[in-house]
């Protein structure tokens, strides 16, 4: 027999296998038990929740002959013809390639006809909502008035989309999303029968991106499963297959952001791309943790919204403590947008660095929200700063005092000082990315031939790529060619106190008695 991923090998077989839906599965078996079964259900949720299944469980109790604690017994007749897919009183249909008005004239047909074995005729018609208006209108009176032998059970992810004459006709069960624990627990005892080792951290991380569905948890251990064959699978083996990153990075990237760091942001990001890891699923969790944040300020342990553990509630608290609760939603703002860009962008890390410097410098828009986070992060460097006495000897301040010398103002000339007055020209000239990298810099002369741009060194590479095509807009601009160097705040610091404290040199003093009498007339002074 041919391999079966592990979302069709493992679907329930029965009620009992049936994970999350208690609420739902409760009512199906009353229904049955009491013998007050209807004629049309609309079970609606999510992707990977359990629709499709639970409809296939509740048709095969239905037809069975003789069911067990309102559980197919799987020996009679009609059970076995459902396990081997050949029960022709159950036909499931799939609505997104049979949407036309002729196939549900089929079905009209077909209910005129009472089965030949078992109780029920059953349709159940997988994403009913793209059915088209003309369909919908011709399974309308056959809902409604349906023989008493036909079921009609229809699945959808959208029931918004479906005219409310058939929702009014239906009974509507609405599928949850499976919770994590839930969802771990299931596939923790399903990898203890196929006798695979996989680490919890693991199963946690796959429950929490597959959002409630367990056929996505289930598609992703298939494919964990077949690249490391063989071998234990672990968290980190998880990320590699799905291009993610470790939760722990994105912890360190919030601190950035919130403390204004734009080289701890840049460094992080070159961290995760060197990694091989893909910049829209990390812009996609970051937003998830920037949400869990945001929750975690109004949650508490006994009413943990997030579904996560208590030490990874307490971690999450521990940092928002820490950030302003509007700045948070800003953020979340922000990097929607940039995953909206990204979406329409050749280069992606450009787009991720460009927003992450606009949040983390003063091209970011001061409004009451910044202002707010920046009072915030200067209050906890103050808490943090220990201030310290120092005593310092007499002598070693007057040998300080000595010493204190101003520096002399440099000179600029002309050509220099129109660049440095009119920069905002130059920068106006360039496009975002570049526009950026150009604001962070500033235009300074040290009395030579050379125009300096001082930037931060995470910039310099950026910078030295279109060194080119900024002396040409100097040029363009000014008429003038300028010869640039593109240096560090650091670098610059240090030639400027080399040419600004250099006092020009005094004249030695000469104990030459020739040279002094050379100052006096001839015939004033003699030399013994």
């Amino acid at each position: 027999m041919s391999y079966l991923a592990l979302y069709r090998k493992l679907r329930p077989k029965n009620f009992e296998q049936v994970i999350g839906q208690k609420h739902i599965i409760k009512t199906l078996k009353n229904q049955i038990q009491s013998n007050r079964i209807s004629h049309a259900y609309l079970f609606c949720g999510t992707r990977g929740t359990g629709k499709t299944s639970t409809a296939k469980i509740f048709a095969k109790l239905l037809n069975c002959k003789e069911p067990i604690n309102n559980l197919p017994c799987d020996k009679c007749t009609m059970c076995v013809a459902f396990n081997e897919n050949r029960n022709l009183n159950i036909s499931e249909i799939d609505a997104a390639s049979n949407n036309s008005v002729e196939d549900i004239r089929e079905i009209r047909e077909e209910v005129k006809y009472p089965p030949t074995d078992g109780k029920y005729k059953i349709y159940i018609i997988d994403e009913v909502h793209m059915l088209s208006i003309g369909a919908f209108n011709a399974l309308l009176k056959t809902l409604e008035e349906p023989p008493t032998y036909v079921i009609f059970i229809l699945a959808t992810t959208d029931p918004h989309k479906i005219p409310v004459t058939i929702l009014s006709r239906c009974q509507r069960f609405d599928f949850k999303r499976i919770c994590n624990v839930d969802m771990v627990d299931a596939i923790k005892a399903y990898m203890i029968d196929e006798k695979i080792e996989i680490d919890e951290d693991a199963l946690y991380y796959i429950a929490k991106i597959c959002d409630g569905a367990m056929r996505d948890a289930l598609s992703i251990l298939d494919q964990c499963i077949s690249f490391y064959y063989g071998e234990k699978i672990t968290l980190n083996k998880v990320l590699e297959i799905v291009g993610a990153v470790d939760d722990e990075i994105f912890f360190r990237f919030v601190d950035a952001i919130c403390n204004f760091s734009e080289i701890d942001v840049i460094c992080i990001i070159d961290e995760m791309i060197q990694n091989g890891r893909d910049i829209n699923q990390f812009v996609s969790d970051l937003i998830s943790h920037l949400r869990n944040l945001l929750v975690s300020t109004i949650s508490i342990e006994e009413n943990n919204n997030l579904d996560i553990s208590k030490e990874q509630l307490e971690k999450l608290k521990s940092q928002a403590n820490n950030i302003d609760k509007q700045y948070l939603i800003k953020l979340i703002d922000e990097f929607s947008k940039i995953q909206s860009n990204l979406k329409y962008s050749f280069d992606e890390r450009i787009v991720l660095e460009a927003g992450c410097i606009k949040l983390c410098s003063a091209i970011a828009e001061e409004d009451i929200i910044d202002i707010r986070q920046k009072i915030n992060f200067l209050e906890k460097k103050l808490e943090e700063t220990k201030i310290k006495t120092v005593y310092i000897e007499k002598e070693n301040i007057q040998n300080e005092n000595q010493k204190n010398i101003k520096p002399r103002e440099l000179a600029i000339s002309e050509d220099f000082k129109m660049v440095i007055d009119n920069y905002k020209m130059v920068t106006n000239k360039f496009k975002e990315p570049e526009k950026i990298y150009l604001q962070k810099a500033t235009p300074q002369n040290l009395e030579d031939k050379f125009l300096y741009l001082v930037t931060k060194k995470p910039f310099l590479s950026s910078l030295e790529r279109i060194k080119q095509d900024i002396q040409q807009a100097l040029y363009e601009l000014f008429n003038k060619h300028y010869e640039i160097k593109i240096i560090c705040d650091e670098q610059y610091d240090n030639m400027y106190k080399n040419v600004a404290y250099n006092e020009p040199k005094e004249q030695p003093e000469t104990n030459n008695i020739e040279d002094i009498a050379k100052l006096f007339p001839e015939g004033i002074v003699s030399i013994e």
